[in-house]
């Protein structure tokens, strides 16, 4: 009795943990408060297959427990030996459909939601962005509009943006769960998809792919504006003069050093392909530093003199000659100036 009874405080006490941690995460992090057409419609299957699956269990338990207690060994049948019946072939077919049944339940709905998500008959008429997943960092080059941008993806509100996917080194996966399902960024191929996000304001994506040592430290954000807003950000984007000098004295040495240290090899202010490094063009204007950090003087610090005690793995580590404080301090300033809108992820979906 104590043996069970340390089993059954050892499943409860599972199961709470369990329930306390299904609550942690980030805002606009899960796909279970959609807010993006495939976010619904993923959404929408995750409900379809619970209820299936609950079905299929519910059903199993009452038959499991109707043969438990009906044809349980009762006193006096100590030799009693049931009548054998082999081969019921309604039972047999009745076993066979309801499963049949039950997966043309989930399969049609499911390769419909594929079809229509993969629909790209009006990709000429919207958006386009050149996606490239990087370890362990995203790269967008906005077609047509001369701007290239890292790590923070604007787009129109209620607007379908297509996505034209391919990773630069191993397998990615991009994924947005509150808008979007997830799609695979290959070396080898292109993939497209489209998201639609149907309400303003900052999502969360993340790398659903393995791709090495900070692989879950790959995040991104996608930012949701309204029309106007978008349009606005467009045009500063397209207006910034990357050999404009800061006003401070401080970020001017910065900008200097930036120079000096051969940053610029790997990475591009304003609208240069160069994708070696993320683009910093408005880099000033994110909210966090390599997706995870705070971005402040103090981690931006950090980062540039190691970057490899914040993402392990980056090609940024030794790529460059070494960096004193008071430098890294400076090129700080002028990285951190780098603000070339108003549109930020602070302000979006804000009156």
């Amino acid at each position: 009795m104590k043996g069970w009874m340390g089993k059954i405080r050892a499943f409860c006490l599972l199961g709470l943990t369990a329930f306390v941690l299904s609550a942690c995460g980030k805002e606009n992090l899960t796909a279970l408060d959609p807010k993006g057409y495939g976010a619904e419609q993923s959404f929408n299957l995750i409900i379809l297959t619970t209820v299936v699956m609950l079905f299929v269990l519910v059903s199993v338990l009452i038959v499991y427990t109707i043969v438990l207690i009906r044809y349980r060994k009762k006193k006096g049948q100590e030799n009693y030996i049931p009548k054998q019946v082999e081969g019921n072939k309604t039972l047999e077919t009745v076993w066979t459909v309801i499963p049949i049944i039950l997966l043309l339940i989930i399969a049609v709905p499911t390769v419909t939601a594929t079809f229509n998500l993969a629909d790209n008959s009006a990709a000429s008429d919207s958006l386009n962005v050149q996606v490239t997943g990087n370890q362990y960092w995203w790269h967008f080059n906005y077609e047509g509009q001369e701007i290239q941008t890292s790590q923070d993806l604007y787009i129109p509100v209620g607007e379908k943006v297509y996505l034209n996917m391919k990773s630069s080194d191993v397998i990615h996966s991009f994924w947005v769960p509150t808008i979007s399902g997830k799609m695979d960024v290959n070396p080898e191929n292109e993939n497209t998809m489209y998201i639609e996000a149907k309400e303003e304001g900052v999502y969360w994506g993340k790398c659903a792919e393995f791709c090495g040592p900070s692989h879950s430290l790959m995040d991104f954000k996608v930012i949701a504006v309204s029309q106007d807003e978008f349009d606005q950000w467009v045009q500063d984007m397209q207006n910034v003069d990357p050999e404009a000098e800061p006003e401070k004295a401080v970020a001017q040495e910065g900008q200097g050093l930036f120079q000096e240290k051969n940053c610029m090899s790997c990475h591009a202010i304003g609208s240069s392909p160069a994708q070696v490094g993320p683009n910093l063009t408005n880099f000033g204007d994110r909210s966090k530093l390599a997706g995870v950090k705070d971005l402040n003087k103090e981690n931006l610090k950090q980062w540039i003199m190691d970057p490899e005690s914040i993402k392990p793995g980056n090609k940024m580590t030794g790529n460059y000659p070494e960096v004193s404080e008071d430098e890294a301090g400076k090129i700080a300033e002028y990285l951190m100036q780098l603000q070339p809108s108003d549109v930020t992820p602070e302000s979006a979906g804000k009156e």
